[in-house]
């Protein structure tokens, strides 16, 4: 991993990107653990945060609004305010070259925004769900959103269609996850028991088939995420740990825990796939080798608990 960087505000080519309860979003210098800026996030936690295709901007959601942040300047307002949703923003996400952004909140829907230059940033398609959505994320072929949520149910939207098919991996467990590795070959949730459920995904359009399923905390997980080379899966927990799985075989890697960790809301990859950063209920991010197990760095200056990172890491 390069960790470094000499551009604005150490450079958008190294950028992570933390937010939480304490109604800010900072920007760490990520080989020093350095907090370079701080945005203010008035109103609301925030609940995700994404970093656009371009580097340049970081997307956040939180109670009745998304906003976008200039990574690039030092100015701690939004830029962009997208308004019209009720309820919490729980997801945000980004089409491949940025011309459509992607939602999902507790007001039952996906929402597709228009980013193109020129639009009124307003959304474009909306996709109705049965219960809150927790988790929307984009196959990487673009083709399709997978949405998830308290209902337990898994809805694929195909975007080309307009048609949807639904999986449910287990009967009355809210979907608190989804995620897809970047060759689009699997998927996987975890939900609010602990468990994990993957698929392999194949065909055109991409349907999925049960793989494997993995009893991954003894208690409510909240995040789930691939590697960039697609050889590893974290989870994440109400049980004050992030587990690393290798997807070869699924059996697990790395146990990452600390004496005051407690919740364990989000975690990231690096993209040479050897470290993983993950942010805390105890207000820090921290920085994890993984081949060693060990904690390399800390990021500390939330006031309250961590629930959303970004990183992007452009100069490796």
């Amino acid at each position: 991993m390069t960790m470094s960087g000499d551009g604005p505000a150490g450079g958008s080519q190294v950028a992570l990107v933390t937010g939480g309860y304490d109604h800010t979003i900072k920007l760490w210098q990520a080989h020093s653990g350095v907090c370079l800026r701080t945005m203010q996030h008035p109103d609301s936690q925030v609940n995700d945060l994404e970093i656009n295709p371009s580097g340049q901007m970081v997307a956040a959601c939180g109670y009745q609004h998304i906003r976008m942040y200039d990574l690039a300047s030092a100015n701690p307002d939004p830029i962009i305010n997208f308004d019209g949703v009720t309820k919490n923003v729980s997801r945000v996400g980004f089409q491949e070259n940025g011309q459509w952004m992607y939602t999902g909140g507790e007001d039952c829907t996906a929402r597709i925004w228009d980013l193109r230059a020129g639009r009124q940033f307003q959304c474009q398609r909306i996709f109705q769900v049965p219960a809150p959505v927790n988790a929307v994320v984009l196959h990487p072929d673009q083709s399709q959103i997978m949405v998830g949520g308290q209902s337990g149910i898994i809805h694929i939207w195909d975007l080309k269609t307009d048609h949807n098919e639904q999986l449910i991996p287990e009967a009355e467990a809210s979907i608190q996850d989804i995620a897809i590795d970047p060759e689009g070959k699997l998927m996987a949730c975890v939900n609010n028991k602990g468990n994990c459920y993957v698929w392999s995904l194949g065909g055109s359009p991409p349907r999925p088939v049960p793989k494997k399923h993995i009893q991954a905390h003894s208690k409510y997980a909240l995040r789930c995420n691939f590697s960039l080379d697609s050889t590893m899966l974290v989870t994440t927990s109400g049980d004050c740990s992030a587990k690393v799985w290798n997807t070869k075989d699924w059996t697990l890697k790395r146990e990452l825990r600390h004496d005051t960790q407690r919740w364990v809301w989000d975690a990231a990859f690096t993209i040479d796939s050897r470290y993983l950063f993950t942010g805390s209920s105890d207000s820090y991010a921290r920085l994890w080798d993984l081949e060693k197990g060990t904690l390399e760095r800390e990021y500390c200056g939330h006031q309250k608990p961590i629930t959303a990172l970004a990183f992007r890491d452009q100069a490796v």
